[in-house]
């Protein structure tokens, strides 16, 4: 008696084995290109917190000022797409309450404009498109996806070049965890400036080609582990004017011991953080281990059915024939 497999059984064998060729592939194909660097970027990040301030008008540092930093990010989706690159356009303004709010970004104490340019896979920087100014490092505005345990290169765009931040555990912001990473920058010269002598103690000279130096009493950033988001910052700049040849400061043009993300920052980035690290592990791990479970038990289901099938009615008939000559 011969046996015939069902629709049903032959339905389930194939959906089970698609599943299970689907599963590796939401895993190694989808999910990698999925983990990219956005090109339609459009965000604000604003840290605040109080230090000392140097006053043109006085002619003096002016401690106790509430000091704000905003830092502006907007992706150039045209030049993304002819590219290839993740292309971000970035400002960066330090204002004390006199100078907010500002209708032109060139009022504030400080403005900074610059062009970053990433792959968008590696978070690396790329040497193109009008990139400024010429960014080194592993992480800047971001991290790399799936951030490991270990020390990371990080763009100080006031110092012009990398510093060394090294990890120290986890911490949660907002109850949500994250990977903390911490380092300092020792007082560095990094230009010069011509102010009046008076202001670097050489009041004898009208204008004196002065050394500005910097240092960051403390750099720490919370990063989500598998998107590489920044859901905390804080750091501590101090920027000084020395004679030419100076040993010491002459003069502090802006010092402060914490500036940090504000509260309605933090939750931003944290509400982001959880949406895209949420999306990136249900198409990395929770579709493909239940597109693997759920294939393995329908394949196995449809090779049980097709196994034991149904008779064949036909050939059951065939067989009761009685044999002639």
């Amino acid at each position: 008696m011969r046996r015939k497999a069902t629709p049903l059984s032959l339905i389930l064998l194939g959906l089970g084995t698609f599943l299970l060729v689907l599963a590796p592939m939401l895993a190694w194909y989808v999910e990698p290109r999925a983990a990219v660097n956005p090109i339609d970027i459009d965000t604000t990040a604003v840290y605040t917190g109080t230090g000392s301030v140097f006053d043109v008008s006085q002619v003096e540092t002016v401690p106790g000022q509430k000091i704000t930093v905003t830092q502006q990010v907007r992706g150039d989706v045209a030049d993304s797409e002819r590219s290839g690159n993740a292309i971000w356009d970035v400002t960066t303004t330090v204002d004390t309450d006199q100078s907010l709010p500002a209708a032109d970004p060139h009022d504030a104490l400080e403005f900074m404009p610059g062009r970053w340019v990433t792959d968008r896979k590696t978070n690396t920087p790329v040497h193109c498109c009008q990139e400024k100014p010429y960014f080194q490092g592993e992480a800047y505005l971001k991290f790399p996806f799936d951030v490991q345990k270990r020390a990371y290169r990080w763009w100080d765009n006031s110092l012009g070049a990398t510093v060394t931040l090294h990890y120290k555990g986890t911490k949660k912001i907002r109850g949500y965890e994250g990977y903390r990473f911490t380092g300092t920058v020792p007082a560095t010269r990094i230009g010069t400036r011509l102010v009046p002598g008076a202001i670097v103690g050489e009041p004898q000279r009208s204008q004196v080609l002065a050394e500005e130096w910097y240092a960051n009493h403390l750099i720490e950033l919370v990063v989500d582990q598998r998107t590489g988001r920044v859901i905390y910052a804080q750091v501590g700049p101090r920027k000084t004017l020395r004679a030419p040849g100076g040993k010491t400061d002459a003069a502090v043009l802006l010092d402060s011991q914490k500036l940090a993300f504000t509260a309605a920052t933090q939750k931003d980035q944290v509400d982001q953080a959880k949406t895209e690290s949420g999306q990136l592990r249900m198409v990395g791990l929770t579709l493909p281990i239940g597109a693997g479970v759920l294939g393995f038990v329908l394949a196995a289901l449809g090779a049980v059915l097709v196994v034991r099938g149904r008779q064949d009615p036909d050939s059951s008939e065939s067989s009761q024939l009685p044999l002639t000559m």
